[in-house]
């Protein structure tokens, strides 16, 4: 086969040499151009011809997404030698390019790839232009692993920067100090020892900013020189096992950070944006799975009603409140209560954010139309005992959730709605039929996160009169029949003044403020009646001794874990 670069001689050659006018050498390269881009259709052509003669499968490579975990399966020299690359790994599929793909040698190598990542390889028939093409991603990431696992971040790494680390408001001076590896580990370090929940980097017109979400809300906490940012960029990608060549697309990955005594998965997401990418690592700690339903926050009449729920052997208890509000972790806070090893325990979920040890956990895929209707209905083949759903969207998946309550498990969920008496109105307007759904639905949690005072710079401080007195109002319509007693007399509030333990932000941590509605006769009344409202829900929980979010919240202000303000910011 021809080379292009003998090709493009031989073009100018029969073309003739440009004179000094502009025109005659524009019209001489474009030309040279395109008759370029003729010959190499015509090679892959040619290519495809002999691929199919040999009875080889046939592939172009020029511009096909390879990513660098994907390319550094096969080490570069071998690659080089062989002029063979490894292109694709999709589970136990593994595509292997070759020039010369009946090379004995290519073929061993494909079969030993595929026994030593437990899949089958195919080799591919590609042309000296595509080896050329994937090759170029060995020069794109020197030194890649044969497997990016995970980063380990020792205690020795954490201690190294702990004290920049602890500083939030000067960590731009510290950055500018370290090399691009070093400012990811500084970077997830800042995050860790700020018990962040995810770490922002953003490209900017003039510089990359850094910002963590600390207890929910999002601080700016550092700026990065604009001249860093195609490295950091690549070198998260690379950790991630993100394409590196591919900036124009959305992109989602994962690794694990490995701690001296925990371990911290991150799961990256980077989206094109006009000065670059966005990248925001979402930190998801191990130890935060062992969260148990007493630890929760839920007290008192709430609590006991609740746990009552849970122990019974069928129907639905579905939680709901806006993305963040911790509905994931209530759901696991419930399965760690009932884990055991005569529990079978099935989830299906989108994605499986926390690895939990003794229950089966599986991640619907769009892609493979595995939703999570679907998933459903092939979880309960499984004979399981309880099941989790990660959400309710609609109205096939409502049904499945719905049977499997009523024929023997216990299922739990959560939906979108701004209320736990919003929850009935949803599933109605879904098109689920009333009869089935109120025998299937036990309970039905309200929930919101708020930031909890730092016991560290907590005082007692005095609310402005109108936020009282709405503080005072709220409290003053508890229900009797919800068993609380307080004296609205002399309420104290506190709020923490800030210190170097919470970074200055007088808050440290997050806590659920909750209102259980809890199924009975006259509920189920109403829903069979198909006519409800949310307001009409409501009323009648109360009138049953709910208490609302927003009292919930107060209550904890005045027994100081919160502030007035935070219960009103999110609550009201």
């Amino acid at each position: 086969m021809q080379n292009i670069s003998d090709l493009l001689k031989k073009t100018k050659k029969s073309t003739g040499d440009a004179d000094e006018s502009g025109n005659e050498k524009g019209t001489t390269e474009r030309f040279e151009e395109k008759m370029v881009d003729i010959r190499v259709k015509e090679l892959e052509r040619e290519t495809e011809a002999v691929a199919a003669a040999a009875g080889f499968p046939y592939i172009n490579l020029k511009g096909f997404p390879i990513g660098p975990d994907t390319i550094a399966t096969i080490p570069k020299p071998q690659a080089e030698k062989l002029k063979a690359v490894c292109f694709l790994i999709h589970g136990q599929e593994i595509r292997v390019g070759a020039v010369n793909p009946a090379r004995p040698e290519a073929q061993e190598m494909a079969f030993e790839l595929g026994e030593r990542l437990h899949g089958h390889a195919v080799v591919y028939m590609i042309s000296e232009q595509s080896f050329k093409y994937a090759f170029k991603m060995y020069e794109a990431v020197p030194e890649i692993l044969p497997a990016v696992k995970g980063v380990e971040i020792s205690a020795a790494d954490l201690t190294k920067f702990e004290a920049a680390a602890g500083n939030l408001k000067d960590l731009t001076a510290a950055l500018t100090k370290l090399s691009t590896t070093d400012i990811i580990t500084f970077l997830i370090a800042s995050g860790l020892k700020a018990r962040a929940s995810d770490i922002h980097i953003e490209g900017e017109e003039k510089e990359i900013k850094v910002r963590l979400r600390l207890d929910g809300v999002l601080n700016d906490v550092a700026e990065i020189n604009k001249a860093e940012w195609v490295k950091i960029i690549s070198r998260l990608k690379l950790i991630a096992g993100l394409k590196i060549n591919i900036s124009d697309q959305p992109q989602d990955g994962r690794f694990t950070i490995f701690l001296t005594d925990d371990k911290v998965d991150v799961r990256v997401s980077t989206i094109p944006t006009a000065f670059g990418e966005s990248v925001v690592m979402r930190l998801l700690r191990s130890s935060s799975t062992g969260l148990k339903f007493e630890d929760l926050g839920i007290r008192g009449r709430a609590h006991d009603q609740l746990k009552a729920q849970i122990e019974r052997p069928n129907g639905m208890i579905v939680t709901t409140g806006p993305t963040g509000s911790g509905k994931t972790t209530t759901l696991y806070a419930v399965l760690t209560t009932l884990n055991s090893p005569e529990t079978k325990i099935i989830t299906l979920e989108d994605p499986v954010e926390y690895k939990l040890p003794g229950i089966n956990q599986s991640q619907i895929d769009y892609s493979k139309d595995y939703t999570f209707a679907k998933g459903l209905r092939s979880i309960l083949r499984q004979d399981p005992d309880v099941v989790m759903v990660g959400e309710i969207r609609d109205l096939d998946t409502a049904e499945v959730a719905i049977q499997a309550a009523l024929t023997g498990h216990l299922v739990i969920s959560t939906i979108h709605t701004n209320s736990a008496a919003g929850a009935i109105p949803r599933f109605l307007s879904m098109g689920v039929k009333p009869f089935l759904l109120a025998p299937a639905l036990n309970a039905v949690i309200g929930q919101r996160l708020v930031r909890k005072i730092c016991a560290n710079c907590k005082e007692e401080e005095q609310l402005p009169v109108e936020m009282l007195e709405r503080a005072k109002k709220i409290l003053g319509e508890i229900p009797s029949a919800a068993d609380v007693k307080i004296d609205l007399k002399n309420l104290k509030f506190f709020h923490g003044k800030g210190c170097d333990a919470c970074g200055g932000l007088g808050f440290k941590g997050r806590i659920g403020i909750y209102e259980a509605m809890i199924m009975n006769q006259e509920i189920e009344k109403i829903i069979l009646s198909g006519q409800t409202s949310e307001y009409q829900m409501q009323e009648i929980a109360v009138k049953n001794g709910m208490i609302t979010m927003a009292q919930d919240g107060l209550l904890k202000a005045a027994d100081g874990i919160t502030t007035a303000e935070e219960v009103f910011r999110v609550a009201e």
